[in-house]
């Protein structure tokens, strides 16, 4: 992405971001094209009324023409929540080249799109240069939605001046979406990370509809738009075009059902903004309730049903890859004990579900454990009985016994039951979305092929680099790709609360199942 390799080891991410900017400076770039003014005195990308002038750099049509927005179809289109899923979501899109007055159109039926609200407009332009892209620029389209009521399904559709989806012949585009409920009920959700544009991926996707799931959870490394992952920019690996690829691929989920992402190191791009999140902000519009919007904008929480959810960004945390380490100066720690205080506190909330991109137990030859999050949130999360931890970076499945104080305190088996009040947390990587598969220095071991192993040689990455450890908390291992599937059934008549996580292969065997149980409150 523009950085000498040499050059990036010794760079934080700011310090790329500043290298990137002074070498594509105002006057090369209008050097190598026509460049819209708010494009290069702006930065990475403009919103609103001036982002909709924005135009690419190097143009097939006259500087007087436009094409035309019935020859542009909207695509990519992928929803997320915002502060109360009861009641928010935002709605988001792509369109290939700039067009006027988008909008969204929601109503109760299909056939009564008669809202019509204006849309946002986020332009994120890479010149030639930066990656292997060229200079390119895209248009992502945003709708936030509020005031909705609980628990309702809606039909929307998103277009632009000369493409209207309440016309009868643009029905086909029209997409869905329900609100969080009320009240407390049952609800499913999948949970996966690292996947990347291919094969694996679409078929993982075409599982998740069928689990009929409340939202997604995706725990980091998103797109691949950069595939070196170190925080360290390269000469010619990084490709903005790979999100156009990714959100077009994903729309058949993503269009109906919340696509909730946490940050992984693949998901930092150094040429938009000093954190590495610029291109994010243009591309997702998530929940802002998190401590540092501006340093973390992949950090929040959000509650639906009796369950919470809150993503946080191990970037902050990693000394394996430390291009953003200490970020927020201990902020998001801070946060998270305050939420994790909070959910406890709230008669409403039953489990509390976390999901971040490194993992904080995991046995693989590749990345296997992250130090930072050992130190710095594994106290937290045994303190305040966390019920579930995701995490991604490993392209492969595994989870661990019940955990407390790095020590396995009761071996969880296959069908298992788990009771955080009193035991400890456990841990599951879901990483094998769709990316290239890792390995493990043990034998597979997982539904149907158990192969238990009382220790397993691994490793953990500190500040002081990698330390080697054997441990025993390894219990279900699967080098294949895979998602996570979570049930939860609130309590009835006075009985326990359960979250039944089932690990789900790409062929769509189970390949692990536990339950997770509280006492309804």
């Amino acid at each position: 992405m523009g950085v000498p390799e040499k050059l990036a080891e010794r760079m934080s991410m700011a310090e790329q971001h500043e290298y990137l900017r002074a070498r594509f400076s105002r006057r090369t770039m209008i050097r190598g094209g026509a460049v819209t003014l708010g494009t290069v005195t702006t930065g990475a990308f403009v919103t609103g009324a001036g982002a909709q002038a924005a135009v690419p750099t190097r143009r097939t049509t006259a500087a007087t023409e436009a094409v035309h927005g019935a020859l542009v179809a909207p695509f990519g289109r992928h929803l997320a929540y915002g502060n109360d899923p009861r009641t928010e979501i935002t709605v988001s899109w792509q369109v290939p080249v700039a067009v006027k007055k988008p909008f969204i159109r929601i109503g109760a039926r299909p056939w009564d799109l008669s809202r019509k609200i204006e849309a946002e407009v986020r332009t994120l332009y890479t010149p030639a240069g930066v990656g292997a892209s060229g200079d390119h620029t895209q248009y992502y389209i945003h709708a936030k939605l509020t005031h909705l009521r609980p628990g309702k399904t809606y039909y929307y559709g998103v277009g632009h001046q000369g493409f209207d989806p309440a016309e009868p012949h643009l029905a086909g585009t029209l997409g869905t979406f329900t609100t969080a409920p009320a009240h407390k009920a049952p609800f499913t959700f999948t949970a996966f990370g690292d996947e990347g544009v291919g094969y694996h991926g679409l078929a993982n996707n075409a599982l998740l509809l069928g689990q009929n799931p409340a939202f997604h959870l995706h725990a980091g490394d998103i797109a691949y738009g950069d595939p070196a992952g170190q925080g360290k920019s390269t000469d010619t690996g990084f490709d903005s075009r790979t999100w156009d690829q990714f959100l077009a691929q994903t729309e058949s989920v993503a269009k109906q059902v919340p696509w909730m992402p946490a940050y992984g190191n693949h998901d930092m791009e150094a040429w938009y903004s000093p954190n590495g999140y610029g291109g994010e902000e243009a591309r997702w519009n998530l929940p802002d309730n998190g401590p540092d919007k501006k340093n973390l904008p992949g950090v929040y929480s959000f509650v639906y049903g009796n369950t919470a959810v809150i993503s946080l960004d191990a970037n902050d945390i990693s000394y394996e890859i430390p291009a953003n380490l200490g970020i927020s100066g201990g902020t998001q720690t801070k946060w998270l004990e305050a939420q994790l205080k909070k959910f406890r506190a709230s008669k409403d909330v039953d489990f509390v579900v976390i999901f971040f991109h490194h993992c904080a137990y995991c046995t693989s030859t590749a990345h296997a454990s992250e130090g930072g999050v050992r130190q710095e949130w594994v106290p937290l999360f045994e303190k305040y009985t966390v019920d579930l931890v995701i995490n991604g970076h490993n392209h492969q499945y595994e989870r661990t016994d019940v955990i407390k104080g790095d020590k396995v305190v009761k071996k969880l088996p296959i069908g298992g039951t788990a009771y955080p009040e009193t035991e400890g947390v456990v841990y599951v990587t879901a990483g094998a979305a769709g990316r290239s598969l890792y390995s493990f220095t043990a034998p597979d071991s997982y539904e149907g092929h158990e192969h238990e192993t009382d220790s397993v040689a691994s490793f953990v990455n500190t500040k002081d680099g990698k330390v080697d450890e054997t441990v025993a908390w390894s219990r279900v291992r699967y080098l294949d790709y895979s998602f996570l599937r979570v049930d939860v059934t609130p309590a009835q008549r006075g009985r326990h609360t359960t979250l039944t996580v089932s690990g789900i292969a790409e062929t769509g065997d189970r390949i692990d199942h536990f339950t997770v149980s509280r006492r309804a409150k």
